[in-house]
């Protein structure tokens, strides 16, 4: 289910001459037992509301005066989000005769035309009001506080994100809450500007188009409605179009060779995830993520986390996390993720999170003869991410299962073909051209039948911390680099660069040349430092007629230009 629940403003939207009818409140109730959240985001006052809509409870939470109220129908607790209303002001409008006024807890409102009077007030008093309008009425607030504020404390306290809700208004102070929800619906008679920029009108007015949603709600959870200002970013095409992808229940494969730009390529996904709201899950078998300031890290080389850890941190819908299995053996990492997939699940049906799920060395924990049930596939887990360089070693169901194929590197052309081949799609048209860093070809499974080149939006996030991890960090065993030596008399292990500078300064010319002649070096900055231009400086040193010193000089003084500069 990916709409948890629903914001309902009242007075035009709900309630039909300030009453809600009972049809209304039945569709209201259909709602609840579904398992969804209700609540209630109104320009009233707390006590005006409950004196003519006796059947609050029904709500779970209920925002008042146009964001400064918060109120738990269950318990009758209330909780004030804004200063009180300031006193000074109001025995202001009052000597100047401005009625009628009420005072609420945290709202000050009049009626149309006291506007004039209202701004005049606060501008003499040099006050931080703001005057928010509702068709006729009249509201002052402090600076801020409108209905999406108001609703954001409720979903918080719900444990729920704006992406999961529909909100549902008719007025000019319902702006504010409807642009937050996953989907926005106007009742028929709504403002002509708040029907023109919502999602979606219903047929009928009122109290009648809140049944009319509700029954569509309940029928299909929206699943035919696509709100296009959620969809995400993946790039620019050649003729500057933006190149876009659905937020959920999407499928998505980058796939490369080591070096190629994947981490930096899905690090720009995740930036857009991010930047959207949308909480995501990172499953790092390799560390590769820690340099991600996006993302809580959960685990590291030491210690194994925990399933109920990862849990609770993503329970908070602001949070999102990379969870490193460096310290799970490389053997047991599938049946970790075999057992997290399922918890991730039970997360998400309970509160629509995470909404993407990222798989790096995606053929490792999804490897070709995993068979996963039918409800763990992305349409069903709602967005999922793998990255891999080996896509033909992934799980057959899961690939069946994608949507976007982002192929970058040398040959990205001839990834998406195989990829096609794999999953028994006719072949698209491609280019084998090689790409930059940055670029790849991206193809629409189902979509297009050719493949788009696109200049990625990759993540511009301070890299020193990922250099970091590399020049200082703690590589696991198998990413070290081991000087052996022609004979294996050695076992020096370099589980980072400055390890491997000192190391190479101290071995002797023979095991130095040993490694050198094999390409030893190049291959290990490439595949596991995944640094192309320093494989590059080093496949150089390996091929040119250097002496031992020069071509050590030659290495190590690119290490410390790139790493330690």
């Amino acid at each position: 289910m990916r709409y948890l629940a629903a914001a309902f403003d009242y007075d035009g939207t709900l309630a039909t001459q300030g009453q809600v009818e009972h049809p209304v409140v039945a569709a209201l109730e259909e709602l609840v037992a579904s398992g969804r959240k209700l609540v209630m985001v109104t320009g009233r006052e707390l006590d005006d509301l409950l004196a003519v809509f006796p059947q609050a409870k029904i709500f779970d939470r209920i925002v008042a005066e146009n964001g400064a109220l918060l109120y738990r129908p269950a318990t009758q607790e209330e909780i004030i989000l804004t200063p009180p209303a300031d006193l000074v002001f109001v025995e202001e409008l009052k000597r100047r005769d401005v009625t009628p006024l009420s005072v609420g807890r945290g709202i000050v409102a009049t009626w149309h035309p006291n506007e004039t009077t209202v701004l005049q007030t606060i501008r003499d008093l040099g006050l931080e009001l703001q005057v928010i309008f509702n068709k006729g009425a009249v509201m002052v607030l402090p600076s801020g506080v409108n209905k999406g504020t108001g609703l954001k404390a409720a979903l918080d306290e719900l444990g729920l994100s704006p992406h999961n809700v529909v909100g549902v208004g008719d007025a000019e102070n319902d702006h504010a809450f409807l642009s937050m929800c996953e989907v926005s619906v106007a009742v028929q008679n709504a403002l002509p500007a708040i029907k023109e920029r919502v999602d979606m009108v219903t047929q009928r007015e009122r109290g009648s188009g809140i049944v009319e949603l509700v029954r569509e709600l309940l029928a299909n959870d929206l699943v035919n409605l696509k709100p296009s200002r959620h969809r995400l970013e993946l790039g620019t095409d050649e003729e500057g179009k933006t190149v876009l992808c659905e937020p959920y229940g999407t499928g998505v494969l980058i796939a490369g060779t080591s070096g190629g730009g994947k981490t930096q390529t899905t690090m720009g996904f995740l930036d857009k995830l991010s930047a959207a709201g949308y909480q995501f899950c990172i499953v790092d078998p390799e560390g590769d993520y820690d340099c991600y300031d996006g993302a809580v890290v959960l685990g590291d080389p030491q210690r194994v986390p925990s399933i109920e850890e990862v849990l609770q941190l993503l329970r908070k819908p602001g949070e999102n996390a990379a969870i490193n299995l460096l310290g799970v053996p490389l053997a047991d990492r599938p049946a970790f993720f075999a057992t997290l997939i399922p918890r991730l699940q039970e997360l998400r049906a309970a509160t629509g999170r995470p909404h993407w799920i990222v798989i790096d060395e995606a053929h490792h924990l999804l490897p070709s003869k995993w068979a996963p049930i039918p409800q763990l596939l992305p349409k069903q887990i709602g967005g999922m991410l793998l990255i891999t360089v080996h896509p033909d070693k992934v799980s057959q169901p899961i690939l069946e299962a994608l949507d976007v194929v982002i192929g970058i590197g040398q040959d990205p052309g001839d990834i998406i073909e195989n990829f096609a081949r794999q999953v028994d799609k006719a072949l698209p048209k491609v280019s084998h051209e090689p790409l930059e860093a940055g670029r790849a070809q991206v193809w629409f499974v189902d979509k297009d039948k050719e493949s788009k080149t696109v200049d990625m939006s990759v993540s511009k996030r301070d890299r020193r911390r990922h250099k970091k991890k590399y020049a200082e960090g703690e590589l696991p065993a198998h990413r070290s680099f081991f000087f052996t030596g022609p004979e294996e008399k050695l076992n020096l292990r370099a589980q980072n660069l400055m390890l491997f500078c000192q190391l190479a300064e101290g071995i002797d010319d023979g095991t130095w040349s040993y490694h050198l002649k094999k390409h030893d070096y190049s291959s290990w900055f490439k595949e596991m430092i995944k640094d192309d231009e320093l494989s590059q400086i080093a496949y150089e040193a390996e091929s040119e007629r250097l002496t031992p010193k020069e071509s050590r000089t030659k290495i190590i003084e690119a290490v410390n230009q790139r790493y330690t500069a």
